[in-house]
């Protein structure tokens, strides 16, 4: 296995945009492309990070920017930028949108089969579905439920999977029963799996204990999600 990475620029509205995509070179075979869509940090170590870790399952992976120049490591940027996007779901769709495009343009991906987000980035993809993009699934990891559009019956085409951490602060319990509803209603081919002991966060490998409350690395359930996403994958290659 020799995972490969590049960046691969792209435009949304007037918007310059950079993402890493992470392939594995010795797979000759074409690989189904997987959009990685990042928390509210932006794209940060841990998404390139995952980027790499979803490649090695045979999958071209673009970690993507929803965010855009000078505006990771700006809290007050990020904060206004993420206000914005949950505000406007057109908005969140058409940013989503010009990263799935981008993945469909590189030789190392053929097609995109799926979005996943985590974090902040579980709304845009669930935001997508919500909004009939064309996806054979979306995966939230630790992400946000809660929608300002709830979907509308027959809306959501796309498989859905949600990874959640059972003590998670961010995202409570209520959240995920509206969800759960949601889904019903809309008639989704939709799962959600709950870790046990797992808060928010839990795939931060290297989130410092205590630093941000409600945010914390568990290993067990990020070793499982990976298994439960790579499945979920898995069966929409084969569909």
């Amino acid at each position: 296995m020799t995972i490969a990475t590049r960046a691969v620029s792209y435009q949304h509205q007037e918007t310059a945009l950079t993402g890493l995509l992470a392939w594995d070179a010795a797979v000759q075979a074409p690989r189904h492309g997987v959009l990685l869509v990042h928390g509210g940090a932006g794209l940060d170590d841990h998404a390139k990070a995952q980027a790499r870790r979803y490649a090695s399952l045979g999958y071209a992976a673009l970690a993507c920017d929803m965010l855009g120049e000078r505006i990771a490591g700006d809290r007050q940027r990020i904060v206004a930028r993420l206000v914005e996007l949950r505000g406007d779901p057109g908005l969140m769709i058409g940013c989503a949108q010009a990263r799935l495009v981008a993945l469909s343009e590189p030789p190392e991906a053929e097609g995109v089969l799926a979005a996943v987000g985590f974090c902040f980035g579980g709304l845009p993809v669930l935001t997508m579905a919500h909004g009939g993009v064309e996806l054979a699934g979306v995966v939230s990891i630790h992400g946000t439920l809660a929608t300002v559009r709830p979907a509308e019956p027959g809306s959501i085409k796309a498989k859905v999977l949600a990874c959640h951490g059972a003590l998670d602060p961010h995202v409570p319990l209520s959240d995920v029963i509206v969800f759960a509803a949601e889904m019903d209603a809309a008639g989704a081919d939709w799962q959600l799996t709950m870790y046990g002991g797992a808060m928010h966060g839990f795939t931060h490998e290297h989130a410092i204990p205590g630093a941000i409350p409600g945010v914390e690395f568990n290993a067990v359930a990020d070793g499982r999600s990976f298994a439960a996403v790579g499945a979920f994958l898995d069966e929409l290659a084969a569909s």
